[in-house]
């Protein structure tokens, strides 16, 4: 089972906007990755992401390219302080691949609890509309890649 944890893109400040939608950048940085993303042939079953805007249409965007089968949905839980555990335990139960589109510091959070089973410790360092696959060997988690934006060209 593959994983794919992104960062939602570069998005608005709150005084700005106080929904926080993605900037123009932002926008950018996610259709490249969405782009990179399709070209390697990443396959992804289905996209949770935490309904606030700015994690509603990095999904959007990659759900465009990648085409999930099971499409996207607002997943309750994934809010940037919330506790990762409940949802390290539904990721356990998962058999498909899976993309979930949040924030920091729930994502850095979550890939530790998965991969030292210590959410305290930072891991994984996640670029704004970064993304990091990881996966599972039956109850082991790896990190398989890490890619940002910039690093596509």
């Amino acid at each position: 089972m593959r994983l794919y944890l992104v960062r939602h893109g570069e998005a608005k400040s709150a005084q700005e906007d106080p929904e926080r939608s993605l900037t123009e950048r932002g926008q950018k940085d996610i259709q490249r990755m969405a782009d990179w993303a399709a070209r390697v042939g990443l396959h992804v079953d289905h996209i949770w992401h935490s309904g606030k805007r700015r994690a509603q249409q990095t999904a959007e965007i990659l759900a465009d390219r990648l085409s999930p089968p099971e499409g996207t949905i607002a997943v309750p839980g994934l809010a940037p302080n919330d506790d990762v555990r409940p949802t390290a335990e539904a990721i356990h139960h998962e058999t498909r691949s899976l993309m979930l589109v949040g924030h920091l510091p729930f994502l850095a959070r979550l890939a530790s609890a998965l991969l030292i089973e210590d959410p305290d410790r930072p891991l994984v360092h996640f670029a704004a509309g970064g993304m990091v696959c990881l996966e599972r060997e039956g109850t082991s988690w790896t990190v398989v890649w890490v890619m940002a934006p910039e690093l596509i060209v």
